[in-house]
């Protein structure tokens, strides 16, 4: 063979190069046709202990063997048709003993599967006692296809010693490539994942943040910790109304990463620590990282901003104490952050009457001690750009993110405590598709709840969203307007009225201050309350462009910081989402 290098196929190499990095070099190789690609790239690096068996069954438990005794994980290959079959026995063996046993059997692809096309078997289903892990590498075409891979890979990898470890499925697709002309391997990233009682590695030096997506709220024990860590390494934690955190070290940055005319030179963090779960925040994939450590008691590898390595699978409280030192003092970083974005405020235009404006005037004045809802999308985002009263907790349904469910939750989380003011804030269309919860035996005199009815999903109407396109057209089932009464000023009325709530209502500005001072009263009263407010998509529209294009020289004043937190790329993000 006159190249004796690597094969073309993607999936191949990120497999190869991530075998390597984990130090796996025993493999015991079945002959085919299939896995020329992964068997032809593995033969040709001399870094590889490779033997040979015709016999797949007996391969499988060879690799028991060398497993056990080595102490080592063992790669398995095999060509397509019956081969795998014939993994079973000694695979099944591999799981009972906890054997770190990889079999990565080779296919043509899914959809060859019943299509009368020779030694395609289907493996998408096999004994749950012959692997703890099973998934398939597909033929990459692309980055995402890329990053695909070498997630699904690091999982295969890392779960043969996981937990007291065992076998492993990988089914990897080919195309029978014949060119073995890569020299050299993808440098593909490498999840390596930690326990409580492992040695834990150093914080590196530089900027450090703690992102925290959706969370429930915080221990005052957990919020200590957070918030001694943040004191010795001088770090910030990035938040938005779903993070469950009210440290001192808190930055609310939505306003800042909206803007579409802020041209920044920035710079990414040097670590960003990630927590919590799914965030609808606008910034939630655009905060420029070297890299990022995820805490999570679940020890699951998930990366929405593609540079993971470290996994640390244990309580968040356990990582913060382990790293933070009790007589640390350092806040100079969230300092300048708060000084450089929370600028921006003194420079909001004057907006339309809007769901947006709403959320400015509403936010200043919620009770201290009160639990506020967010329904989703276009509600959610436009409180996220305004900061809450000290005091007021703040959650969303954000799971999923979609518009079911929020009147629900809004009446859950009331029934913990009568005596606690429960506010949400929601759209026509979730007010609407959870509207029976209102009917419900059990609604306290604690529930308030803000409804900006535009008579359509006015998320669709954005010129950021991609139905804008549609224009008018994207009224008839896109946006779903004219349902529930088109906007009626006597349906949520009479019948929150005949349910025994207080119904205030606006149309505009002066009608919203008049009603407001009684939807925000601190004591809890005699009933609950649903305070309608009656606004049009337009200046909805028109509001989040204003808010998304305050003047550029203010905006600017925030330079500094960003030059040292996010790079060109988060700026590009942010346009992309925003429309622009």
């Amino acid at each position: 063979m006159e190249n004796k290098y690597y094969n073309s196929e993607k999936n191949v190499q990120i497999l190869v190069a991530l075998l390597k990095k984990n130090n796996i070099k025993k493999i015991i190789a079945s002959p085919g046709t299939t896995n020329l690609a992964f068997l032809g790239s593995l033969q040709n690096d001399p870094y590889f202990e490779i033997y040979s068996s015709v016999d797949e069954r007996s391969a499988a438990y060879m690799a028991c063997g060398l497993a056990a005794e080595s102490g080592e994980p063992v790669v398995l290959t095999c060509t397509g048709a019956t081969a795998s079959r014939n993994y079973i026995p000694g695979l099944t063996e591999a799981f009972y003993r906890k054997l770190p046993v990889l079999a990565v059997t080779s296919h043509q692809g899914t959809d060859r599967i019943g299509q009368l096309i020779f030694q395609n078997v289907d493996r998408r289903q096999s004994p749950d006692d012959i692997a703890r892990f099973k998934t398939e590498l597909p033929v990459v075409k692309d980055d995402r296809d890329f990053n695909y891979v070498v997630m699904e890979a690091n999982k295969a990898i890392s779960e043969l010693t996981r937990d007291g470890g065992g076998p492993v499925h990988i089914n990897l697709f080919t195309t029978y490539s014949k060119d073995f002309s890569v020299t050299e391997l993808p440098n593909v990233r490498v999840f390596k994942r930690f326990s409580a009682w492992d040695t834990l590695p150093e914080i590196p030096q530089g900027r450090i943040g703690i992102y925290v997506g959706s969370h429930r709220k915080f221990t005052e024990r957990e919020q200590k910790a957070i918030d001694c860590f943040c004191a010795t390494y001088d770090a910030i934690v990035i938040c938005d109304h779903t993070s469950g955190y009210y440290g001192k070290y808190k930055i609310l940055p939505t306003l800042n990463f909206m803007q579409w005319n802020a041209s920044f030179a920035m710079e990414p963090l040097d670590l960003m620590i990630h927590v919590g779960e799914i965030s609808a925040a606008v910034f939630s994939g655009g905060i420029p990282c070297k890299t990022v450590w995820r805490i999570s008691e679940d020890g699951e590898f998930r990366d929405p901003f593609k540079k993971l390595s470290y996994v640390f699978q244990m309580p968040e409280l356990c990582f913060f104490e382990h790293y933070a030192k009790k007589d640390a003092d350092c806040h100079a970083f969230v300092d300048k952050c708060r000084s450089d974005l929370y600028e921006i405020y003194d420079h909001i235009p004057e907006l339309p009457f809007s769901n947006i404006w709403s959320a400015m005037t509403l936010s200043k004045r919620l009770p201290k001690g009160s639990l506020f809802h967010l329904s989703a999308s276009n509600t959610r985002r436009c409180w996220n750009m305004f900061l809450l009263p000290e005091g007021v907790e703040s959650v969303s349904n954000v799971g999923c993110c979609g518009i079911d469910g929020s009147n629900s939750a809004l009446l859950g989380s009331s029934l913990v405590n009568p005596n606690r003011l429960c506010y949400l804030a929601t759209g026509d269309l979730a007010f609407f598709y959870d509207l029976n919860a209102l009917g419900n035996r059990h609604v306290g005199k604690n529930i308030r709840i803000l409804l900006v009815n535009n008579g359509v999903g006015a998320e669709f109407k954005l010129s950021a969203h991609p139905c804008f396109i549609f224009g008018d057209d994207a009224n008839n089932y896109m946006a779903a307007a004219g349902h529930f009464g088109n906007k009626s000023p006597e349906l949520v009325k009479h019948f929150v009225q005949d349910l025994g709530f207080t119904y205030l209502s606006a149309t505009n500005k002066e009608e919203y201050l008049a009603a407001v001072e009684e939807f925000t009263r601190p004591e809890v009263g005699d009933k609950p309350i649903v305070f309608e407010i009656f606004t049009n998509h337009e200046d909805e529209n028109n509001a989040l462009s204003l808010m998304c294009n305050i003047e550029k020289t203010v905006v600017s004043s925030a330079k500094n910081l960003f030059k040292d937190v996010l790079g060109d790329k988060g700026v590009s993000f942010v346009k992309k989402i925003a429309g622009k």
